[in-house]
């Protein structure tokens, strides 16, 4: 009898990483044998990845490309998005208020937000044994989300305002967009974008691994769920469109994001500004509670509204911290040439170390702390679909 060690067993598991490039043959699926699917065979397909926004992208293998999750570099994975930015957009950029000023439509909603709902469906999204963008389990989570939010819409909702629906990629996680309508026909091309990621990853084992991620990013999935469904159980009722997204694909390299954005620049929609929520439940070891506030690769007017957005209604403080390039999928819109900002749990050097592992669990997660972030996301959505 063979004695296997792990490093042999490594070598018989192949890392599958990257999605289909557009030219390949639909075929059966290779990696999971259970699993139906019309999306390409990914093994052996290389990847046009940019590390920077100084450098040109380098075609690389899958193992490079986990090599660079591994080694905790940002990526984006510009295969199939190099229009991305390139298109012409709607000359009518805001300029943000100086402080908020919609307190009392804000405040009923805000005081309806609860931990309890985000402990419940967090239970739930990181019940499923990962939500790898490619397996059959990232498929089972976007269903049952989607289906979440459609019965939030069902039971609470007036669907001649608000609605949602799946946007199809080329690998099979669907993102999910959940729109309320604005009631200004003039602003009717805009929208106000608060976004996640609902994809997670094992950083070894992709499609096999056990990653509940409820940081990364179950937290900011249900964080801004939470929001969403305040503002629908309250008749929310905006002047320019809102949207609510959930991104597959991001640890991929911002996939589902770029996918999204590209579409909506194609289509010439003037996006008032996107804030993304990823991983906003772990409080950091070496200082006080707080909102981390990234201030690289954003837009200067759109985070400094945030932060006071954060003033006005939240209960903890801020303080502005890095985390590169492409470090989440506010990147993807940034690219594109659309105001974009991202909050996280708090300074990026002492976020959840956690992350991309089996240990990516509940039991590090503070709800109250996430609540934090549901209310900078109400905020967000009724402020600037107003100004």
């Amino acid at each position: 009898m063979v004695k296997l060690t792990l490093l042999s067993l490594l070598a018989l598991i192949p890392l599958t990483f990257s999605t289909p490039c557009s030219h390949q043959k639909h075929v059966k699926s290779t990696f999971d044998l259970n699993y139906q699917t019309n999306a390409e065979p990914y093994l052996g397909s290389l990847r046009l990845i940019q590390t920077s926004e100084d450098k040109e992208p380098e075609w690389m293998t899958e193992n490079d490309v986990m090599k660079l999750k591994r080694m905790n570099i940002n990526f984006m994975d510009v295969t199939d998005f190099l229009e991305l930015g390139t298109h012409l957009k709607p000359n009518s950029k805001l300029e943000y208020p100086v402080n908020p000023s919609y307190h009392e439509e804000v405040a009923p909603f805000i005081g309806n937000l609860t931990t309890k709902y985000l402990e419940e469906n967090l239970e739930k999204f990181t019940s499923f044994h990962n939500r790898y963008y490619r397996s059959r389990y990232g498929v089972e989570s976007s269903e049952w989300l989607y289906e979440h939010i459609s019965g939030l819409i069902k039971n609470y909702g007036d669907e001649d305002v608000v609605s949602v629906r799946k946007f199809s990629h080329s690998w099979p996680q669907n993102s999910i967009i959940a729109r309320f309508e604005g009631y200004d026909p003039d602003k009717k091309n805009d929208v106000v974008i608060v976004g996640a990621h609902q994809d997670s990853i094992n950083m070894w084992f992709p499609t096999y691994g056990r990653a509940p991620g409820a940081d990364d990013d179950g937290s900011g999935t249900v964080t801004i769920l939470e929001a969403f469904r305040v503002l629908v159980s309250g008749k929310f009722t905006p002047q320019r469109p809102v949207e609510f997204h959930w991104y597959s694909a991001e640890e991929a390299g911002l996939l589902g994001s770029q996918d999204v954005s590209l579409a909506y620049e194609k289509e010439g929609r003037n996006v008032i500004g996107m804030i993304q929520n990823d991983m906003t439940g772990y409080i950091g070891k070496r200082s006080e509670e707080h909102f981390g506030i990234i201030n690289d690769y954003v837009d200067e007017g759109l985070t400094k509204f945030v932060t006071k957005l954060i003033g006005s209604y939240a209960d903890i403080p801020y303080s502005l911290t890095k985390c590169g390039y492409a470090c989440s999928d506010h990147a993807s819109w940034r690219k594109a040439g659309f105001p974009s900002a991202f909050a996280i749990e708090g300074d990026f050097s002492d976020s959840n170390p956690h992350i991309h592992s089996p240990n990516d669990r509940p039991e590090y997660i503070s709800y109250d702390h996430m609540l934090q972030f549901s209310k900078l996301s109400v905020s967000f959505a009724i402020e600037l679909s107003h100004v």
